[in-house]
């Protein structure tokens, strides 16, 4: 039985630490808001209203502490250049898990710094501490109306950015997470309705932050938080100005089961094999810019991206560059027999059709990047396990890829043996990365250097069902794939898997001249659904013991 959620995501060692220090950040940061309003003097009128203010005080410090922390981790450009020498000390890849960590934070105080003001305005009006009314405070005065901005775009902020939300509409959150530069400012200027004062009416003044801090006594908490602000805010300039420089698109392929392969050059564009980049098509929209991990090594001429037409941009992408459907149709048709060409289409799985730019003229197109993942640390273990699902394997194309060029010139770092897993829930989704993986384990010198798992999880038809008992019999190659390695069907059986190559490494026959006293790191690097990524790292972190150390990384966007 696998460990619980709340003993993965509180209780191991990592998520502990960062949860003490986290929350502890939180509570004190609460603790002295509280504390500083309730024995503050020059507020004594105010503090009348008792625990209600001293609550909306405490999560307002909170929520302005949040208000800058929320910004540092998309500070992508800085993480990409950082990242190699702080990932000892805190996992720079888990960027995105932790500004959704802040968010839900924000959520939580956001609620209880609301429900306070709320009661706040309420007795005032009440005991007319101040003779004024609440419905005047909650939408004739400045905090009030920021106050009150801010939760509707948190409304359409969190609303949008559920998963499957952005998986079937991605410009629904790409739109309404751009509402953080006007959420950023309700931030910054919420203070000015000077609310908390020892005055009896707001200390106004003509110029900037607009209220006179001899009787507003807030914590002018925007001083510090509107820093993040300003180096984001210089980032996303950066990286406008570096998209624009010269780049062309140079060829469009397309493979069965409908990915296009972008084939782009941009001389200035420099990469590391793992890593991904931003692309937007301003034809097709002007403002949107979609992630997307390179295919390409640095090695080649081009930078690649494989896109499947998935939801509507990139469906929108595939009518545009002459790949809509009927295109993908007939290709797929072929794989779907198993057999190895198609008389009627003179295809194979492998193949690819290139789109005949003369006819059709390719659109412009710009990118961002590159960006950070783990898989850029394979060159720094011993044992690579590279796993990818479906369209998760584009990653380790441009690794393989690498790993292929870095053999020819005898420098693969610490790196002695690959394994690669491709589970895939239909056939012709082998034909994507078929014609790499053909060359790849051709070249192989040694064949325990790198091991091809291919499985496949699909109910099998059965047209291919006879197909394979037809050529896979006394065949060379499997008649799925083309390769030498045979496809599995059915799921991976991780635990056995990692059981298995935790035995092999111990007894010394997995790597050769390994010494059994010595530890061995063994680095997976996954890409493909959170479900399947559970399952893995249950099985690194069961099976990790003092002569082999498991790690495990998934890649974000």
């Amino acid at each position: 039985m696998g460990e619980s959620w709340f003993r993965r995501e509180f209780l191991t060692p990592r998520r502990l630490a960062f949860n003490v220090i986290f929350y502890g950040l939180h509570f004190f940061f609460f603790g002295y808001g509280w504390h500083s309003q309730a024995t503050n003097t020059k507020l004594a009128a105010l503090n009348a209203l008792t625990w209600s203010v001293w609550t909306s005080r405490g999560a307002g410090l909170v929520l302005a502490f949040d208000g800058g922390l929320i910004l540092i981790p998309m500070l992508r450009n800085v993480i990409r250049v950082v990242r190699p020498k702080v990932q000892w000390l805190f996992p720079a890849d888990e960027n995105i898990w932790f500004h959704r960590q802040v968010a839900y934070s924000m959520a939580f105080w956001s609620m209880v710094h609301t429900t306070a003001h709320y009661v706040n305005f309420f007795n005032v009006e009440r005991t007319q501490v101040r003779k004024e009314i609440a419905l005047d405070i909650h939408y004739t005065q400045a905090g009030g109306i920021s106050g009150h901005f801010m939760l509707l775009i948190m409304v359409l902020m969190y609303g949008t950015a559920h998963s499957k939300i952005r998986q079937q509409c991605f410009e629904a959150f790409w739109y309404t997470h751009h509402l953080a530069f006007f959420f950023m400012i309700g931030i910054y200027s919420h203070a000015t309705g000077c609310f908390v004062r020892d005055s009896t009416n707001p200390d106004y003044i003509t110029t900037f932050p607009f209220y006179s801090t001899e009787h507003c006594l807030g914590y002018e908490s925007w001083r510090f938080i509107i820093w993040p602000g300003i180096l984001y805010f210089g980032e996303r300039v950066y990286r406008e100005i570096r998209a624009r420089k010269a780049t062309r698109l140079s060829k469009v392929l397309v493979h069965p089961s409908g990915a296009m392969e972008l084939r782009i050059v941009k001389p200035s564009f420099k990469y590391v094999a793992g890593q991904w980049l931003f692309i937007q098509v301003p034809e097709i929209s002007k403002f949107q810019w979609h992630p997307f991990t390179i295919t390409s090594a640095p090695e080649d001429p081009y930078v690649s991206v494989h896109i499947r037409q998935v939801g509507d941009f990139t469906r929108a992408l595939g009518d545009r560059l002459g790949a809509g459907p009927s295109v993908v149709a007939a290709m797929t048709q072929a794989a779907m027999k198993g057999a190895e060409k198609d008389e009627k289409t003179g295809m194979s799985r492998g193949d690819f059709v290139e789109i005949d730019s003369s006819n059709l003229s390719l659109p412009s197109v710009r990118i961002d990047g590159p960006y950070g993942a783990p898989a850029e640390d394979v060159f720094n273990v011993e044992v690579a396990v590279l796993i990818g699902a479906g369209i998760g394997v584009t990653p380790f194309a441009s690794i393989l890829k690498h790993i292929w060029y870095r053999q020819k010139r005898g420098n693969l770092g610490t790196l002695r043996r690959v394994e690669f897993f491709w589970v895939c829930r239909d056939a012709p989704s082998f034909g994507w990365f078929q014609s790499l993986l053909q060359e790849v384990e051709a070249a192989q010198a040694d064949p325990n250097f790198l091991r091809i798992n291919i499985y496949l999880t699909q109910k099998i038809g059965e047209d291919m069902l006879w197909n394979i008992a037809v050529n896979d019999a006394g065949a060379q190659y499997d008649p799925l794939t083309l390769l030498r390695t045979r496809t599995m069907f059915g799921r991976p059986d991780w635990m056995t898997i990692y059981g298995q190559m935790r035995q092999a490494v111990e007894s010394g026959q997995y790597i050769a001249g390994s010494k059994s006293q010595l530890k061995t790191k063994v680095g997976t690097y996954f890409c493909g659904p959170s479900v399947l990524a559970k399952a893995i790292k249950e099985a690194t972190v069961h099976h990790t013991n003092s002569n082999v150390e498991f790690s495990f990384a998934k890649e974000h966007f």
